[in-house]
């Protein structure tokens, strides 16, 4: 039998459930920085499932300038723990390059938050433009920081909204332009 053929699985329900839980941190952390209703059941249910897990952090680490740098540790902590558990699950133990790959990593997914929050908004607006949802108002929260600056850019249009097309664009061009010299230099710094 096949090495991959338990391994392939293994990893991939490594970095879904990892993917999962970085992704529920990395939430709590970007609606505290929009500063989200906190009282939305997704919020609440999104601060239950990170809390007992960050109040560790918290009682080491101080939050800086109204970051939760507890959050931000505890993301970068999740990371590394899925990547040295991949790295172990296909044979090539390394622990210096998964704690600095976890980095450009978590980059990525934030900026993919972004993107995808973005494109669900925009066909949100198209399908359901006047219905509420608590899952919709937090993706508003979300995506108007990113928005905001692109629509004082822009001309009225008539109507129509082009500032999701113009973050859209400028966040895949800051994703090409830093994520792969990040993963480049973590490369070259641990090997």
């Amino acid at each position: 039998m096949d090495s991959s053929y338990l391994t392939n699985p293994l990893v991939f329900l490594v970095q879904v459930v990892f993917g999962l839980y970085l992704l529920i941190v990395l939430l709590r952390f970007l609606l505290q920085l929009v500063r989200a209703d906190f009282y939305n059941p997704i919020s609440q249910f999104i601060v239950k499932a990170t809390a007992p897990v960050l109040k560790p952090f918290r009682s080491f680490i101080p939050g800086y300038g109204g970051l939760d740098l507890s959050t931000l540790v505890l993301a970068w902590v999740v990371k590394f723990l899925e990547l040295v558990l991949i790295s172990v699950i296909t044979g090539k133990t390394m622990l210096l390059y998964p704690a600095l790959l976890a980095i450009p990593e978590i980059l990525a997914l934030v900026i993919n938050i972004f993107l995808f929050s973005i494109l669900i908004t925009v066909i949100i607006s198209w399908i359901s433009p006047g219905g509420y949802n608590p899952a919709i108002g937090l993706l508003y929260s979300l995506t108007d920081p990113v928005l905001k600056p692109a629509r004082k850019i822009l001309p009225d249009m008539g109507g129509l909204d082009l500032s999701p097309m113009i973050a859209m664009i400028l966040l895949v061009l800051l994703e090409m332009l830093l994520i792969p010299p990040l993963v480049h230099l973590a490369k070259t710094l641990s090997f």
